[in-house]
C-alpha cells in the first residue's frame, strides 16, 4: 500500500528521492529533455559511453546555439558522470559482461519524473468508457476468483454462455454490430499507455533484484559467522522477493510472454489492428508493432539480474571451501614442522599411538562361502619326444568371419518384407565357415537389440564342413526385423 503522504515523509523524499532532486534541479529542463530524447523517445534500455557523450555533445550544441550565454559550459561526459553518482542517482553507470565500455541506463526514478511531467500535458482525447468497461470487468474477475459456492459459479458461466449464443445468433441473423471510431481509438490509446508502462515497470523489477544483489554483496564483505546462517538469510530475502505480489506477477506475465503461440497471437493482433484506418488516423508510434519484443528484451535483462545473484552465492561457496581447504593444510603443515622438530630427540614414552591409519569397513556380502579345499590328483608320467615331423602351418591358420556381409545380406532382406527370420537368411545362401559364421549371426542379433532370440521355439541349423561333413546345431529361433535391422 502507498505510504501516507505527511510533512515528514515528504520532507525526505523532497531532500533524497531521486525523481524529486531531478525535478528540482537548477537544470531539469535540459537534463529531463536529453534523457527523454536519448532513452524514452527511442525505446532504448541502456547506451554505451561513448555514442550516449556524442549525443549529449549536439543535445547541448543547439541549446548553447539558441542561448545568449553558455550555461552548460562543462564537457558531456562530466554531466553523464555527475548524473549517475550516488547524490543524483538519474543515470546508472555498470560495464557489461561482454565488454570493458561503462554504459548508461535510466534509473526507474527518472523514468519516473519523466512520465510524470509528459501527463501534465493536457491531452485532447481522455477515454471514460474503456477504463470504465476495464473497471467492472476486474471487479467481476475479483469476484468471481474469490467464489466459493460452485452452484453460484455455475450460474456465472452460464449467464456468460447465454450472452454468447445470443450474440452467434444476431451474427448468424445478419445483425453485425461493429465498434465505432471513437471507441477503437480510445481502447487503442489505452492499450498504448498499458504497453508503454510495462516497461517501466521492468525497470523498477530489475532494480529491486539488483538491490538484493548488492545488499548480498554487502554481508559477504562483512560476514563472519558460519555460512550456513548467511545463506539462510540470503534465500530467506531471495524467497521473500520472488513470493512477493511483484516477484509473483513479474514470473507469471514472463512464463505468458514466453509461450510462442502468445507471441504469435500477440504480432497478429498489432499488425491487424494498426492497419484499421481509425487507428491509423491516430499515426501512432511504428516501434508499437514490436513492444511485445521490448517486453522480451526487458525481461530477459531482470533475468540477468538473479542469474548474477545465483552467480554471486556460487562465487561465495568457492571462495569459503578453498579457504577451508587452505585452514586444513596449514593444520597439516603445523604437525609436520613439529614431528620434524622431535625427530633428533624424541619424548620419552610413546607419545600417541593409533590402531590403523584408516578404518578397516567390512560389509557382511563381502564374506566369501567357505569353499572346501582341492586336492590335486597328480599323474607323474614321463613325457618322451618323438621324432616325427608335424606340419605347423595348422597353428597361423586363423578364420575371420565379416560381419558387415552378413549385417548387408539382412538389411537387403528387409527391404521388401518387415521381419526376417535366420533360417531363411541360411536358407538363400548356407554357412560358408562353419560354426564361426554361426556364432556371428548371433552376435549380430544381440548387438543393440538387432534381432529376437525365440527360446521358446528351437530351431536346427545344418552345414556341411570343408571335408563333406555335416555338423547340426540346436539353438532359439532368430528373427531379425526393420525396426531393430543392424545398422553399416
Amino acid at each position: 500500500m502507498t505510504r501516507a503522504l505527511d510533512f515528514d515523509h515528504l520532507q525526505q523524499l523532497r531532500r533524497g528521492h531521486p525523481a524529486w532532486t531531478l525535478l528540482r534541479a537548477e537544470h531539469a529542463p535540459m537534463v529531463i529533455g536529453f534523457l527523454h530524447r536519448a532513452f524514452i523517445a527511442p525505446n532504448v534500455r541502456s547506451l554505451a559511453e561513448q555514442p550516449l557523450a556524442a549525443q549529449l555533445d549536439d543535445w547541448l550544441f543547439h541549446l548553447r546555439q539558441r542561448l545568449d550565454d553558455d550555461p552548460f559550459p562543462r564537457e558531456a561526459l562530466a554531466y553523464l558522470n555527475e548524473w549517475a553518482d550516488d547524490r543524483h542517482r538519474w543515470l546508472r553507470k555498470y560495464y557489461p559482461a561482454e565488454g570493458d565500455e561503462p554504459h548508461f541506463d535510466l534509473t526507474p526514478a527518472a523514468e519516473q519524473a519523466l512520465h510524470w511531467l509528459a501527463g501534465l500535458e493536457q491531452r485532447q482525447f481522455i477515454g471514460a468508457e474503456s477504463r470504465l468497461k476495464q473497471v467492472f470487468e476486474l471487479l467481476r474477475e475479483i469476484d468471481q476468483g474469490n467464489e466459493t459456492d460452485p452452484e453460484a459459479r455455475i450460474r456465472e458461466l452460464e449467464r456468460r454462455r447465454d450472452a454468447l449464443d445470443a450474440e452467434i445468433a444476431e451474427i448468424r441473423a445478419g445483425r453485425l454490430t461493429l465498434m465505432d471510431a471513437t471507441a477503437l481509438r480510445e481502447r487503442f490509446q489505452q492499450m498504448t499507455d498499458t504497453a508503454r508502462a510495462l516497461l517501466a515497470d521492468f525497470r523498477q523489477v530489475e532494480q529491486n533484484f539488483r538491490d538484493l544483489d548488492r545488499e548480498v554483496r554487502e554481508r559477504i564483505a562483512t560476514w563472519e559467522g558460519g555460512k550456513g546462517e548467511l545463506l539462510e538469510e540470503i534465500f530467506g530475502d531471495h524467497d521473500a522477493i520472488r513470493d512477493s505480489d511483484q516477484g509473483r506477477s513479474f514470473h507469471a506475465f514472463w512464463d505468458f510472454l514466453m509461450s510462442p503461440a502468445r507471441q504469435e497471437e500477440l504480432t497478429e493482433l498489432i499488425e491487424r489492428i494498426l492497419t484499421l484506418e481509425p487507428v491509423a488516423e491516430l499515426a501512432p508510434d511504428p516501434r508499437l508493432a514490436r513492444i511485445h519484443y521490448d517486453w522480451l528484451t526487458a525481461g530477459e535483462v531482470a533475468q540477468r539480474t538473479v542469474a548474477r545473484l545465483s552467480e554471486q552465492l556460487r562465487r561465495y561457496l568457492d571462495d569459503q571451501g578453498w579457504l577451508e581447504n587452505r585452514r586444513i593444510m596449514a593444520i597439516l603443515r603445523d604437525v609436520e614442522r613439529h614431528a620434524l622438530a622431535l625427530r633428533d630427540t624424541p619424548p620419552d614414552g610413546e607419545p600417541m599411538a593409533i590402531d590403523e591409519p584408516a578404518p578397516r569397513l567390512e560389509l557382511p556380502m563381502e564374506r566369501p562361502l567357505f569353499t572346501p579345499p582341492l586336492k590335486p590328483r597328480i599323474d607323474a608320467e614321463r613325457l618322451a619326444s618323438g621324432d616325427e615331423a608335424i606340419e605347423a602351418t595348422a597353428l597361423f591358420d586363423q578364420h575371420h568371419v565379416d560381419k558387415e556381409r552378413l549385417r548387408a545380406r539382412v538389411r537387403r532382406a528387409l527391404q521388401t518384407r518387415d521381419q526376417v527370420g535366420l533360417a531363411e537368411l541360411l536358407d538363400e545362401e548356407p554357412l560358408r565357415q562353419g560354426l564361426a559364421e554361426l556364432v556371428a549371426w548371433l552376435a549380430i542379433a544381440t548387438e543393440g537389440g538387432q534381432g529376437l532370440l525365440d527360446d521358446d521355439h528351437p530351431q536346427e541349423i545344418e552345414w556341411q564342413e570343408e571335408h563333406g561333413r555335416w555338423r547340426r546345431a540346436r539353438l532359439p529361433r532368430v528373427i531379425f526385423t526393420r525396426q531393430g535391422a543392424p545398422t553399416a
